[in-house]
């Protein structure tokens, strides 16, 4: 064989064997950089999906938590809310009546004088009754009249009494009537204590019977006035602890009501008013009460109670 086939010959079995390793050490090197670029990759955070539910659940926050505001320094607002009582009967007229005066006894001739009361003529006034003691309805229902404008102030009320001891008798029984008219009261309150035979005992409410006659026309005020001495006879038998008087029969010692055509200050009132006859001055056991500031405190709590509750009633 000649030298140049020769070489031809070793050529053809070289070169092909070179290729193949070149093409062997190439795809090496390949596989060798994909798992280092591979390596190089952070690894995969794990799944949060929960697999019964399918809902991710929420990553865990990468920072400090966030905190919720404390409390404010200034605490809860005060918007300086007054009780329900302190504005119950705002915008409302109240008169009470204390019941005669201390200064009648010295002015008979001024209480002589009769007055036209509608269905006749009676008194302009009286000196009232007074216990066995000595001590005078007059200053009772003055002393009662006081706490009861006091309470009643407090519950936004406008009250005015027909006197304070404050002129030197009366008014007389159509004055007091025409008092509570003038003011266009919403509510008026005569305030008395009886003058009975001992052993009678209890409080009663007097209310107008239906009269029209001369001066006088309760029509417009009857119902009114019935509405107002139930509240009140409510309220005072509650505050009190007493009970109707029995000895007026037996309505009103179930209800604590009665009705009168000869009381000229209810007759000549236009607007509704009643009597309280708050207890009996000649009966030892209820003058006791009558005597006792603490015990005058609950009747006057009484009586700002039931007129509290008629007029929030006819809201």
């Amino acid at each position: 064989m000649s030298g140049g086939r020769r070489l031809f010959t070793v050529l053809a079995v070289v070169l092909p064997l070179c290729l193949a390793a070149g093409l062997v050490w190439l795809v090496a090197r390949r596989a060798d950089a994909g798992r280092e670029t591979d390596t190089a990759r952070p690894p995969a955070a794990p799944s949060t999906t929960d697999p019964g539910s399918g809902t991710p659940e929420p990553a865990e926050p990468s920072g400090p938590p966030e905190t919720s505001p404390g409390p404010s320094k200034s605490g809860p607002a005060d918007h300086g809310s007054r009780p329900e009582t302190s504005t119950a009967l705002t915008g409302k007229v109240v008169v009470i009546d204390p019941g005669h005066n201390p200064g009648n006894r010295n002015h008979p001739a001024e209480l002589n004088r009769r007055v036209d009361i509608g269905t006749g003529r009676k008194e302009c006034d009286t000196t009232g009754t007074a216990s066995d003691a000595g001590y005078p309805e007059a200053r009772f229902t003055l002393e009662v009249s006081r706490r009861v404008r006091t309470l009643l102030e407090e519950r936004g009320a406008v009250v005015k009494l027909t006197q304070d001891d404050d002129r030197p008798f009366g008014p007389c029984i159509d004055e007091r009537a025409r008092i509570g008219n003038r003011e266009k009261a919403d509510a008026v309150v005569s305030v008395h204590a009886d003058g009975s035979a001992p052993g009678n005992r209890g409080f009663h409410v007097i209310l107008p019977a239906a009269v029209k006659a001369g001066a006088a026309d309760t029509t417009g005020i009857v119902e009114e006035s019935r509405r107002l001495g139930g509240h009140l006879a409510d309220r005072y038998r509650s505050a009190t602890g007493m009970r109707p008087a029995g000895y007026l029969g037996p309505e009103t010692a179930a209800t604590g009501l009665t009705t009168r055509d000869d009381l000229g200050g209810l007759n000549l009132s236009r607007v509704p008013k009643v009597f309280l006859e708050c207890g009996n001055m000649r009966d030892a056991e209820d003058v006791a009460l009558l005597t006792d500031p603490a015990w005058q405190r609950k009747a006057a709590r009484g009586i700002a109670d039931g007129v509290t509750s008629f007029l929030v009633g006819k809201r």
